[in-house]
């Protein structure tokens, strides 16, 4: 499984939309472990331009802590899972609890 999350600060951003960077993070799912993680300048943030480049580089699920519901929708129809509402924490903690299902998420802070 490949997940992606917004990095702001070197951690999960807020808004999905004004990210600096996405932690690309490759996990083994039987075994519940992190195998890479890789941090990559997105492209310019236009509609439809980060879901269709992130299931280029074959993102299963983005982890974020807020998106707009167009966004999510656009992500759906790439099959890349979305999931919101997730705390500002690192990549690596934010998945870890994810993968030992603990990760605790909130409100989507996004309302666009």
């Amino acid at each position: 499984m490949r997940i992606a999350l917004p990095i702001t600060n070197g951690k999960v951003s807020l808004h999905f939309g004004h990210c600096q960077q996405f932690a690309v993070v490759d996990v083994d799912t039987e075994n519940k472990q992190i195998t890479c993680t890789e941090m990559l300048t997105p492209p310019l943030h236009q509609p439809g331009v980060l879901p269709t480049w992130l299931n280029e580089i074959n993102v299963n699920m983005v982890i974020a802590g807020g998106m707009g519901r167009r966004a999510q929708q656009l992500f759906t129809q790439n099959n890349i899972r979305v999931l919101v509402g997730a705390p500002d924490g690192t990549p690596e903690s934010v998945v870890g609890d994810y993968l030992q299902d603990k990760l605790e998420c909130g409100d989507n802070i996004c309302d666009h």
